[in-house]
């Protein structure tokens, strides 16, 4: 089955968020005169993204909202029970420094370049849609995308086969019809597979590693610039995969 289109995430796929994080981050951690209490920036920078991660995976589950989300980091991180009005206040210093780091990875432009007359496009992120779609037009590129999606707003997150479903439903294509491009390889390359999509894990650096081993299913790049032959070689049904 031809694919049609490529469903793409944002955050460490299309845009660098781990990079901007970390620099956005040690700068608000100077400027808030809080890394007397850490024994270097890097213990400060771990701590940071661990709650992140935490209670991202919390706002996943539908324990938290967005916005009380964000609170909870900053009541976690800083140890103190902060009220609605100074979390939000404190993120928002916060955010100032991280969105100066807003950056595209370099392969981004010339992949969605080169697929631009030959496949449709569209997001789906575990985000807001008010988050990723103020941050791609600051990037220059929401306007290559016909659909953007997010779990704040569908009620329900990757790796769920209904969130890859309907970013299918948007396209108005079947699964088979649509690759999916993430870089996580359980959330992005084993949901999306597990969905029904071509799935396309992007593993630029190498260092993430799959809970139980390699996932099934998708193709593993290193670059953007290995996904237009991956989407010409559909490898999905009995020839060799070119995850490795």
């Amino acid at each position: 089955m031809t694919v049609r289109a490529v469903v793409w995430d944002v955050d460490d796929t299309l845009f660098d968020y781990t990079t901007a994080d970390r620099a956005g981050m040690r700068a608000h951690l100077v400027a808030e005169g809080l890394l007397d209490g850490y024994a270097s920036v890097e213990q400060a920078l771990a701590r940071w993204r661990e709650i992140t991660d935490r209670q991202w995976a919390r706002f996943a589950a539908g324990e938290s909202d967005w916005e009380g989300q964000r609170r909870d980091r900053v009541r976690e991180f800083l140890g103190e029970p902060l009220g609605d009005a100074r979390a939000d206040a404190w993120f928002q210093r916060y955010l100032a420094h991280y969105e100066a780091g807003w950056a595209l990875f370099p392969d981004v432009l010339p992949a969605l370049d080169a697929l631009a007359e030959s496949h449709r496009h569209a997001v789906l992120s575990n985000s807001s849609v008010h988050n990723q779609e103020r941050k791609l037009r600051v990037l220059g590129v929401r306007d290559r995308f016909e659909a953007l999606l997010c779990a704040a707003e569908l009620g329900v997150s990757k790796p769920a086969a209904e969130a890859f479903h309907a970013a299918c439903r948007a396209l108005g294509l079947p699964p088979g019809q649509v690759a999916y491009v993430g870089d996580h390889p359980e959330i992005d390359g084993r949901g999306a597979a597990d969905a029904g999509l071509l799935s396309v894990w992007i593993d630029r650096d190498g260092t993430h590693t799959a809970v139980g081993g390699p996932p099934t299913g998708p193709h593993r790049i290193v670059s953007l610039a290995e996904l237009p032959a991956v989407l010409r070689a559909d490898t999905r049904f009995g020839a060799p995969s070119t995850f490795r």
